[in-house]
């Protein structure tokens, strides 16, 4: 259970670091409360996994869901760049991230 909870904790993750974009500076009302929720609801379930998980592993684990999760969504959305070698960094990044689900 604790690893779903992670897992759902990183995708709040993506949606908060994605929604920071939308909120124009914390301008625009319904999108910084959504990316608050969002930063709370993250948060909140990282520290529900990590009371079985290794700690160094939950965070990693959490941030690499996040960062992956980000990039792909800002080239999809955003139209942030998607060159070989960017991707080629993700791809290390999910990795890492299987070894570390591998190895915990």
């Amino acid at each position: 259970m604790s690893w779903i909870l992670l897992v759902i904790a990183g995708l709040f993750e993506v949606g908060w670091a994605i929604g920071l974009k939308y909120t124009d500076g914390f301008t625009k009302p319904l999108p910084t409360v959504l990316t608050v929720g969002a930063m709370v609801a993250s948060v909140g379930l990282l520290g529900l996994a990590m009371k079985e998980l290794p700690v160094g592993t939950a965070y990693a684990v959490w941030t690499g869901i996040g960062t992956v999760g980000t990039v792909l969504l800002g080239v999809w959305l955003l139209g942030d760049s998607a060159s070989p070698m960017r991707l080629a960094c993700v791809g290390l990044i999910m990795l890492g991230i299987a070894g570390l689900k591998l190895t915990a």
